[in-house]
């Protein structure tokens, strides 16, 4: 063999395999869409919880997978515009909270699918046309379980203040779910022999005139019926509780973090762990019209410590033993 031929051999035993592999179709990059109420500062720890179910399943953020988020900072007339914008930028999918984000979502797109993260009761509210098979682009999780847990926060507060007879509710009337929310939660009353006490705020401004009429009305703890508005205000719903020497108890860990006494509800950053489990089946081909609306399979308890010294109160030991974790 000459020299020249086996040149010409190694050459294009070179060349073929970086043919081969410029063949090779490119990996794919999915956009995803997230869309929420909330301000950035208070989505980040849910945002990263999202994040770390999606590398948990491969997907590495910012190589094969880019998040384009959108925040309304607590005002809910900007999430159209915002739904809007996600789908002009073309996402693959847009990943939503509560119901307010997940309907101005709808709004924006009957074709690209929608996965909600903590929707409630989304069959009432027309995201899914049930649970079982949700019928359009929508799928994802809801976070209430049903009407038993406000009852089951009504009884913990009576755990810490045994002779509880007035219980406030603080709550947005312009969160439509909260209407069947406080229906139930006036019945369990009714069945504990307790009187309500309902104080309505919109938004921050509204707060001191709530604080003010359930102290007024001689209310001794208050329940905080969770949803994105007054999520964004948690710190400054739990200092005005504690100035008013009001018992407080809401949804989610964030609001015990935040101060208030105590917490019982779903764990939000394992709703949005597992929307990555969902985000990802619809990317192999899952269609949302046939993935089942996931309910809430882990709650919480939590104590707030801190808060129940500045209030000079002993909650029982069972009740600290029940405790998933008490901050101090």
């Amino acid at each position: 063999m000459t020299r020249r031929e086996l040149m010409a051999l190694l050459g294009g035993a070179v060349a073929w395999p970086l043919a081969a592999r410029a063949q090779q179709p490119t990996q794919r990059l999915y956009k995803i869409g997230y869309l929420q109420i909330a301000s950035r500062e208070q989505q980040l720890h849910l945002l990263k919880a999202f994040e770390d179910g999606l590398q948990s399943l491969g997907y590495r953020v910012g190589d094969n997978v880019v998040i384009e988020p959108r925040f309304a900072h607590g005002e809910l007339a900007r999430l159209p515009a915002l739904a809007a914008d996600l789908v002009q930028t073309g996402v693959d999918i847009i990943v939503t909270g509560n119901n307010p984000n997940t309907l101005a979502a709808m709004h924006a797109t009957t074709t690209i699918p929608i996965v909600m993260t903590t929707s409630i009761d989304p069959v009432s509210a027309g995201l899914v046309r049930s649970l079982a098979r949700p019928g359009g682009n929508v799928t994802g999780f809801t976070q209430d379980p049903g009407d038993d847990i406000n009852g089951k926060r009504l009884e913990l507060l009576n755990d810490v203040l045994p002779n509880l007879s007035s219980v406030g509710v603080l709550w947005n009337p312009d969160f439509a779910p909260n209407l069947s929310r406080l229906k139930s939660i006036r019945e369990a009353a009714q069945a504990l022999g307790l009187r309500l006490v309902p104080a309505e705020a919109r938004g921050q401004d509204a707060l001191e005139q709530a604080f003010a009429t359930m102290v007024s009305q001689h209310a001794q703890a208050v329940v905080v019926l969770g949803e994105p508005v007054l999520f964004n205000y948690r710190n400054q719903i739990s200092a005005l509780a504690l100035r008013t020497r009001l018992v407080a108890i809401s949804t989610g860990r964030e609001y015990a973090e935040a101060g208030l006494l105590l917490t019982y509800g779903v764990d939000f950053r394992d709703l949005f762990r597992r929307a990555a489990t969902c985000v990802d089946k619809i990317f192999k081909g899952a269609k949302p019209a046939d993935l089942p609306v996931e309910q809430p399979i882990r709650f919480e308890l939590i104590i707030n410590l801190n808060t129940t010294r500045a209030l000079d109160l002993s909650p029982p030991p069972t009740l600290l033993a029940r405790a998933d974790e008490v901050i101090e």
